[in-house]
């Protein structure tokens, strides 16, 4: 009789158990019908990321190519200040809709984008330059800028300064590497402070080469910079329109503000930047970036002047074109550390 009736309870505790198993399931499948759900909703809502992408990227390939098309005729028929400055504004407007763009956009159409906006650049400086009167040199050395110059490296006007030659700006032919847009600058000094004031660098073209240990103040608003075999230079810029390109540089020190900053074979330089778009290097190394701190009296003007918009600074935000793994830090730039970022200026 015990054993029938403990044969008995044990066969109701498990119908017991299998009730409980019964009740389980529903709540199993619930469960995973929840989580296909989730599933099925991060897929639809990743899909149609894609696609929202892909309509904005397609709107930029459509207006970018209909802007820039509209660009190159009025360069190609530019004969008049008018018409160049028509092209400068609407160039302007497609650095914008770029620099707007720079989210969603694949790293190659940005650097399609970007070489599309410094081969437009350097037209239209190449169109001023037309329209204004034939010079023998781009550069055009005047006594009162090496008098000035040798008085801001504290010498007398004339006298041999540091490394035995003289602070004034050597001529650079019209047939030399850069062509003749390139109006306003210095070239092959060393050891030497040099600078140039805001009446000169308006909207100019402005070219930096083969200086060594040198220390340039541009007080003003050129229109492009370009610094190219330095060693061992600081280079303090007020806002640039446009681009700033670094070539084969090593050792040096820039503060710059631009729309966008392209560093190409340069090595162990420190920039401090404030830039509307992304920078990027290209077969660099030990490169440092860290936030604009230059000031100077007037800057606010030049701000202004520059049409640059003084709410972005994408300054840690580089693109490396010798660097594609997904996830990992190039090893060719990083941030500054800021105990390394108080530098005396003046």
């Amino acid at each position: 009789m015990e054993t029938a009736g403990f044969s008995a309870a044990a066969g109701g505790n498990g119908n017991v158990g299998s009730q409980k198993d019964r009740s389980l399931v529903p709540e199993r499948l619930q469960r995973r019908e929840q989580e296909r759900q989730l599933e099925v909703g991060r897929r639809k809502q990743k899909r149609q990321n894609q696609e929202v992408e892909e309509e904005k990227s397609e709107f930029f390939s459509a207006a970018f190519a209909r802007e820039r098309a509209a660009v190159e005729e009025l360069l190609e028929g530019g004969e008049s200040a008018e018409q160049l400055e028509e092209a400068s504004t609407r160039l302007q407007g497609l650095q914008k809709l770029l620099n707007d763009s720079v989210l969603f956009l694949a790293a190659y159409e940005l650097r399609q984008g970007q070489e599309a906006m410094a081969r437009l650049q350097a037209a239209l400086a190449d169109r001023r330059q037309q329209l204004q009167p034939k010079k023998r040199f781009a550069f055009k050395t005047r006594r009162k800028d090496a008098a000035s110059a040798t008085k801001v490296d504290g010498a007398a006007p004339g006298a041999p300064a540091a490394g035995g030659i003289q602070a004034s700006s050597p001529p650079l032919t019209a047939e030399r590497d850069f062509g003749s847009s390139w109006v306003c600058g210095f070239s092959n000094l060393t050891s030497q402070v040099l600078e140039k004031r805001a009446e000169e660098l308006h909207q100019q073209d402005v070219l930096l080469t083969e200086l060594s240990n040198c220390k340039i103040r541009l007080y003003g608003n050129p229109n492009t910079l370009r610094l190219t075999r330095a060693r061992g230079c600081t280079v303090l810029c007020g806002p640039v329109s446009t681009s700033v390109f670094l070539e084969d540089c090593s050792g040096c020190v820039l503060a710059v503000v631009c729309q966008q900053l392209r560093v190409h074979s340069t090595r162990d330089t420190r920039v401090f930047l404030q830039v509307t778009s992304r920078a990027i290097v290209e077969d660099c190394s030990g490169i440092q970036f860290a936030p604009y701190t230059w000031s100077y009296p007037g800057i606010e003007r030049d701000f202004r002047g520059s049409g640059l918009d003084m709410s972005k600074n994408n300054w840690n935000d580089v693109d490396d074109f010798n660097w594609l793994a997904r996830g990992v830090a190039s090893p060719n730039w990083s941030i500054l550390p800021e105990g390394e970022r108080m530098i005396p200026w003046d």
